[in-house]
């Protein structure tokens, strides 16, 4: 099947069951300087904030990295990603983390030579070691413009982007996995024979079953990473079948997506 399934993840709350940001917060002792800065100034200004903290209290970023790493990653996630990978799907995260945090995780479990392309907010270790976290969008020098998004990244510009690119490539249909309002934007850019999964009861999920008539894409809720896992593994299975048969194939019973030949009678 490759080339045939794109597979994009939001990353907190959905590839991971928490939240990296607040994590960190919460487990490096920010807790109370974070509810004291939250309502003055933007989510990811508020995050670099916290980085330029913990440099002052002599944190590094492989205290930050280690702190990164106990973050839990559901099992069955971690295998469908792999499967996924395996059988010719192309991965992607499109969020609002950073990259840093992301990238840590993604390496801690083994899987961040599955996805790629990691679109994110940009996160780089200066000379004096602290670790700076930037906007993807600079919402002065090159606003984005979507109303339906965070000032620090459209989504749905992102997932234009992506689709152009693909354009020359046959059949090509995408998998949007998310749970947050910042992931709503680029599920309306999706199609008839595209999917969407959001995750039940959070904001994603509320926003599209406020007006379900909006998205094109098929509908596939989840709670947990077990649920989805199996949701994931059994569109792409659904996708591999309508390929097979295009092409003359038939799916293999064994999870991953293999394929054998159709035999003549």
């Amino acid at each position: 099947m490759a080339d045939t399934a794109a597979v994009v993840f939001d990353f907190d709350r959905t590839l991971i069951d928490g939240d990296s940001d607040n994590w960190v917060v919460t487990e490096m002792g920010l807790t109370q300087l974070f509810r004291e800065l939250y309502s003055t100034m933007p989510w990811t200004s508020l995050m670099n904030r916290m980085m330029v903290e913990l440099h002052t209290q002599g944190k590094a970023a492989e205290d930050i990295e280690e702190c990164l790493k106990r973050m839990p990653l559901h099992p069955r996630v971690i295998e469908s990603i792999r499967a996924a990978h395996r059988n010719g799907c192309d991965l992607r995260i499109i969020s609002d983390a950073n990259r840093f945090f992301i990238e840590t995780i993604l390496k801690h479990h083994g899987l961040l030579d599955c996805f790629t392309e990691i679109v994110t907010n940009p996160a780089f270790v200066d000379a004096e070691g602290r670790l700076n976290i930037v906007p993807f969008h600079d919402s002065a020098d090159s606003p984005h413009g979507c109303s339906l998004c965070p000032p620090n990244m459209c989504k749905g510009l992102v997932l234009k982007r992506i689709q152009a690119a693909d354009s020359e490539i046959r059949n090509r249909r995408y998998i949007y996995l998310g749970d947050g309002k910042g992931d709503y934007c680029p599920c309306l850019k999706l199609g008839t024979r595209d999917f969407v999964v959001p995750r039940k009861s959070f904001p994603l999920w509320k926003l599209i079953f406020n007006d379900q008539t909006l998205i094109k894409a098929v509908i596939h809720e989840w709670s947990d990473g077990e649920e989805l896992a199996a949701i994931l593994l059994d569109i792409i299975d659904r996708i591999l079948m309508d390929e097979n048969t295009r092409t003359g194939l038939t799916a293999s019973p064994d999870d991953g997506c293999k394929t054998t030949p159709v035999s003549n009678p």
